[in-house]
């Protein structure tokens, strides 16, 4: 099988950058990371003009992009057309994402991704189903009349033998006792959100196997110097991870920053919420019977709800650099290989090493996205996002 090698940037790996060293590419996989003087004469070479190789970006909250919702198009060609959308701006790897909806949509969903899965749909890792277990106080854009009890139908719906890996997201005061272990037994995903939790029960969910909080800050309860919230959970415990939405709307930069200096990068996940108008012509769609609009990196009803963003990935990232203050190897495992980890999946995506798969983006010294690769083909070049 011939060999691609890509010198000329500097790569980023799970052990550090490194300079002056090729990417060797053969097939879909990374073959091996060498010195230039080490890269053997058979390699076919691409020289890059500097900036950086990273992995590609891994998102587990994707609501829509390229004009599809997925809530109205919960079938393989919506997956589809949402994977290929945020594909051009990095994300090798994603989780479609259900907004709160009803049973029979939550199965139609589950089949799709299954069928995503087994198609061979490149960048479906699995699904996130965000409700509609939800707290009708912190309901945010969910439609609280989708609303539910996390009951015994519910369970056996949300635990059926499936492909690729679930993200459930739950308010864990409303889940019933037990519950959240028992999805944990089944290979579920648990996050907390949209949620009034108490830090007592929110620490009794991290008890049971909460994995996950999702939109740290946004839709849940807040620290205090005497009630600490969910998010003072979130930042205490080491054993969850937590999705930031960096667009300088949802949460204000300080406040992601001091999220980071408590619980460390290692517990970040940068995460888009993005909606239908990521790659897609048109600033407006609606989510039930609301038109949303979107201005910006955010999309908000006419109330001025937030609904989603207008995010992508390679913005993200950019943004985290220069928002958060944090390095470019800090953004690219908060992007890629923190992501690959919370989904146990890292053994195969999430990092550049030997042996998995050929997701890379090249960013240019500025952060811009220049070029996307997935399983080592070439998806586009010169993509203008970025700084």
């Amino acid at each position: 099988m011939n060999k691609t090698v890509y010198c000329g940037a500097t790569i980023l790996t799970a052990d550090g950058a490194l300079i002056d060293h090729g990417l060797v590419i053969e097939g879909p996989l990374v073959s091996a990371i060498l010195q230039e003087a080490d890269i053997p004469a058979d390699c076919r070479r691409e020289t890059l003009a500097g900036g950086w190789l990273a992995p590609g970006f891994i998102d587990v909250q994707v609501n829509g992009g390229g004009g599809v919702l997925f809530n109205d198009h919960p079938t393989l060609d919506g997956i589809a057309a949402i994977a290929e959308a945020h594909l051009r701006y990095g994300s090798t790897g994603i989780m479609p994402t259900l907004i709160s909806d009803d049973l029979d949509v939550v199965d139609r969903a589950i089949a799709a991704a299954d069928a995503a899965i087994e198609a061979g749909l490149p960048g479906v890792l699995g699904l996130h189903i965000e409700g509609p277990f939800l707290n009708p106080e912190k309901r945010g854009i969910h439609d609280a009349a989708k609303f539910r009890v996390l009951d015994e139908e519910a369970i056996a719906r949300l635990t059926q033998p499936g492909r690729g890996r679930r993200i459930v997201t739950l308010a864990p005061e409303l889940a019933p006792p037990g519950a959240i272990r028992r999805l944990r037994q089944a290979g579920v995903i648990v996050c907390a959100g949209h949620s009034l939790a108490t830090y007592d029960q929110t620490v009794a969910a991290l008890d049971e196997g909460l994995s996950g909080f999702t939109h740290l800050f946004n839709a849940m309860t807040q620290l205090g110097s005497r009630t600490p919230g969910m998010v003072g959970a979130a930042l205490e415990d080491r054993r969850a991870m937590f999705g930031l939405i960096v667009d300088g709307e949802h949460v204000h930069p300080a406040a992601l920053r001091i999220a980071l200096a408590s619980r460390g990068i290692e517990g970040a996940m940068l995460v888009t919420d993005a909606m239908p108008t990521v790659g897609s012509n048109s600033d407006r769609f609606r989510l039930g019977q609301r038109e949303i609009v979107a201005k910006g990196s955010t999309c908000r009803a006419k109330d001025a709800t937030l609904a989603g963003s207008n995010l992508d990935m390679a913005t993200a990232f950019a943004n985290a650099v220069e928002m958060l203050g944090v390095s470019v190897p800090e953004a690219s495992a908060m992007a890629s290989l923190n992501p690959a980890r919370f989904l146990n999946l890292d053994h195969k995506v999430g990092a550049l090493s030997r042996g998995r798969s050929a997701d890379f983006v090249h960013l240019d010294p500025n952060l811009g996205l220049r070029a996307v690769w997935q399983a080592g083909r070439l998806i586009d070049r010169q993509v203008t996002v970025g700084r």
